[in-house]
């Protein structure tokens, strides 16, 4: 492919090129980096515009490359940087800070530090930045240096914090994320997912529930400005399933796409000389658990998706048909069904098929 290339690039317009490199993997592209000059500027836009996850010394030889040349950075709409195995020192942090101030036109960051990182206000790294973004991941603390970050990025419309957080001070301007839609958050507090969710237009939201906080979690969903449309839960709590949904839609009955994952390894206290024994006793379990879940889904008035995962040893497909028809009769708006088998259901002719089923 290379080689095609090279033997055409003196009659293809650079466009047409552009348009090539587009559609080509990373992989390919690297090689072109090493021809010819005009080669070499149409590549390295293809390769830097989107940069993937990059860890560890790559990450390091990348923020250097970018920090002292504008001829690449410029290039950079979207970067991923994970620094969680690395041990920052101050010379790589402001390393990154003048990487970071070169990339002017970026609209996508991600940025993951380890958690001895975490422990000191290193925000400071975006002083002298110009970029606006719209998706913001980090694993930064949220305590007021990020807020006043935030404070500065109007245009954010995705935001991810995943740090392993205290309870900072964390106060966001009223003003702040003013597009904010979509937001997730994986070790955060209620008093912190409250405060990126009051009063802006976020209409999905992924979120974790800790036994003790289950109910102060849920309720921060009711302070959006606009009714949320999808959730995404990963529930560490003791109690059953059949116990949080009606918690869900007593706050989010016109709820459109659910997504439930349930660690229930605290339901399983049952020991077995057979690991065949053990294998099918989780799996009866399991069944057992979700056809209860149905009469919960009855408060639902609009949900169309639903998916829900649970570990261990999942049903067969029959059982998983008989959960999606129990809890289609429970909630007739439910279009496909995503249960721990990994299998899609959808209604087909009256009757629900899996994708499985379908291509056969």
């Amino acid at each position: 492919m290379v080689d095609s290339v090279r033997s055409r690039s003196s009659v293809l317009p650079v466009e047409t090129l552009e348009l090539i490199f587009n559609h080509l993997d990373r992989c390919e592209l690297i090689p072109l980096l090493g021809s010819n000059s005009v080669l070499h500027h149409i590549a390295s836009r293809a390769v830097y515009r989107n940069v993937p996850e990059t860890s560890s010394v790559k990450a390091l030889k990348l923020i250097k490359t970018l920090a002292s040349t504008a001829t690449y950075s410029r290039h950079v709409r979207s970067i991923n940087l994970d620094f969680a195995n690395n041990l920052l020192t101050a010379n790589i942090l402001r390393l990154l800070n003048r990487a970071l101030q070169k990339l002017k036109s970026l609209t996508a960051l991600i940025l993951d530090f380890s958690q001895t990182d975490n422990a000191a206000d290193i925000t400071w790294i975006f002083q002298g930045c110009s970029f606006s973004l719209t998706t913001f991941t980090s694993s930064m603390r949220c305590d007021r240096s990020l807020a006043k970050f935030l404070g500065i990025q109007p245009t954010i419309t995705e935001l991810c914090l995943r740090g392993f957080n205290k309870e900072y001070e964390f106060a966001l301007e009223p003003k702040a994320l003013p597009k904010l839609e979509h937001f997730r958050t994986v070790l955060s507090y209620p008093s912190i997912i409250g405060e990126v969710l009051r009063g802006r237009p976020v209409e999905s939201v992924s979120m974790s529930l800790y036994p003790g906080d289950v109910c102060r979690s849920l309720d921060t969903l009711l302070l959006s400005a606009t009714a949320i449309k999808r959730l995404t839960v990963m529930s560490f709590e003791i109690d059953p399933p059949i116990t949080l949904l009606p918690l869900i839609a007593d706050r989010l009955p016109h709820l459109e796409a659910f997504h439930l994952v349930v660690l229930m390894t605290h339901y399983t206290h049952v020991s077995f000389s057979s690991h065949a024994c053990l294998r099918l006793s989780f799996a009866y379990f399991l069944q057992e658990i979700l056809l209860e879940i149905g009469s919960s889904l009855a408060q639902f008035k609009a949900l169309r998706y639903i998916t829900f995962m649970a570990p261990g040893t999942p049903s067969s497909s029959n059982d998983e048909k008989s959960v999606a028809e129990v809890w289609s009769k429970a909630c007739p708006t439910l279009q496909t069904i995503i249960l721990p088998k990994g299998l899609v259901w959808f209604q087909k002719d009256e009757n629900w098929a899996c994708l499985k089923d379908h291509e056969e």
